[in-house]
């Protein structure tokens, strides 16, 4: 597994990264057999420290975690609580499918664009209706069953996914709805 361990205005000395790829890998190698990268970022908000985790792993799927404490070592010891806590529910919930992924997810490019906000104040009408165009990029729209899309949200802690649906091949979105409950939305049953 390939670490990238850094910190913001923080010097993350040898100690400490050796602590983080021995303690972060035995907690990914109990639930996963093949992590790929984790990355790992320390930072400081006044009194406390601040550490943040993302992995990835071979399936396509990616969990991150957050912890802070008033020392570094406990910050990563509470982000390794909740990612060994991320990945055993994954893992639960992959035994309870009765379903082995035994191919990596797929993943199609796509463009995405970041339009810019109304600048200007409520009373002015803007000059016209279409949006600008300030940033143009590339994503990977992962294909997933629906219960893997909802399982990957959760992990990311984001409130939407947009994937590419394995059964219908339509681009489907699971999203949190503000009652608590998971929304999805699938394209292909409306044809």
């Amino acid at each position: 597994m390939r670490y990238r361990i850094s910190g913001k205005q923080i010097d993350v000395g040898d100690a400490l990264q050796t602590h983080v790829k021995s303690e972060l890998g035995e907690t990914v190698e109990k639930y996963s057999q093949r992590p790929t990268d984790a990355t790992v970022i320390f930072s400081r908000d006044a009194y406390e420290f601040i550490c943040e985790a993302t992995v990835h792993l071979s399936t396509g799927l990616t969990a991150t975690a957050k912890g802070n404490a008033t020392e570094v070592y406990a910050a990563f010891e509470a982000c390794r609580e909740k990612m060994d806590k991320q990945l055993r529910r994954y893992k639960r919930r992959l035994k309870d499918h009765h379903r082995d992924r035994t191919e990596p997810v797929e993943f199609a490019g796509a463009p995405m664009y970041v339009l810019a906000a109304n600048g200007g104040s409520a009373d002015s009408e803007p000059d016209t209706l279409q949006p600008m165009i300030i940033a143009e990029m590339e994503t990977q729209i992962p294909s997933l069953s629906v219960g893997e899309a909802v399982m990957q949200m959760e992990l990311a802690g984001a409130p939407l996914l947009v994937f590419r649906n394995e059964k219908s091949g339509g681009v489907n979105v699971v999203h949190r709805r503000d009652d608590g409950n998971v929304g999805w939305i699938d394209t292909s049953a409306s044809k």
